[in-house]
């Protein structure tokens, strides 16, 4: 896929093979302009799903760096390539099974416990989360402090492979996420009190009248004379 050829060209490496590539690209518009077909690593091009995570090497710096291929732009003499799909402690546990959150913690993830405190793991982050922080507050059980600092995590997993402790660490902060919201905090009682309308059976009716709409009906309803619970 060639992308803006009018530009002025630079020289980069990509996965060890010299390209010249437009100026202004990012990584993975660089790729595809030399020709690459990146099946692996392509997601929401928006920073959020985490899946283009790339290694590079900036000219005239010896630091391996890591970051999101489509938020980094290409640069003279600019080295990189994809992360592999590294395979991750990703054990499998049920929301609704888990009694006590903060203890079997370590049954699930028991090497939360080796954290040797390097931070390489906060270096490789490219959202700038204080993953160090997190794997310490997490082995102490303070999820909510965990689930806050975890919260910009996009899941690309590079503070996996920096980890002499062989920690997922984005694992571990997703499990304090969703184990904090689903049994540690409080329901709040707008939210409990809808759920058992619905148990109850007071959208029924509003569910079945949808139903039965066609979609140029949907178009053109009005949610107010639908989504009304009956009395």
């Amino acid at each position: 896929m060639k992308l803006l050829a009018q530009q002025r060209e630079i020289n980069v490496e990509i996965n060890g093979r010299s390209c010249r590539v437009p100026e202004g690209l990012t990584l993975i518009q660089a790729m595809w302009h030399a020709g690459y077909e990146v099946i692996r690593g392509i997601g929401c091009l928006g920073g959020v799903c985490g899946a283009c995570a790339v290694y590079y090497r900036v000219p005239g710096k010896h630091e391996l760096q890591s970051g999101l291929a489509c938020q980094l732009l290409v640069e003279e003499g600019l080295s990189f390539s994809l992360s592999p799909n590294l395979p991750v402690h990703n054990p499998r546990y049920h929301i609704e099974k888990i009694r006590d959150p903060k203890q079997e913690l370590f049954q699930y993830f028991p090497e939360a416990a080796l954290c040797r405190n390097c931070n390489a793991c906060t270096e490789a982050c490219p959202q700038h989360i204080d993953v160090r922080t997190g794997i310490w507050k997490a082995a102490f059980g303070e999820f909510q402090e965990v689930a806050d600092l975890f919260l910009p995590c996009v899941m690309c997993g590079l503070c996996v492979p920096v980890c002499i402790a062989d920690i997922s660490s984005h694992k571990i902060g997703l499990y304090a996420r969703r184990t904090q919201a689903a049994i540690l905090d409080k329901m709040p009682d707008m939210l409990r009190n809808r759920i058992a309308e619905i148990e109850n059976g007071a959208y029924d009716a509003c569910w079945n009248q949808i139903e039965s709409l066609s979609e140029a009906e949907l178009r053109t309803c009005s949610p107010e004379t639908l989504l009304t619970p009956r009395g």
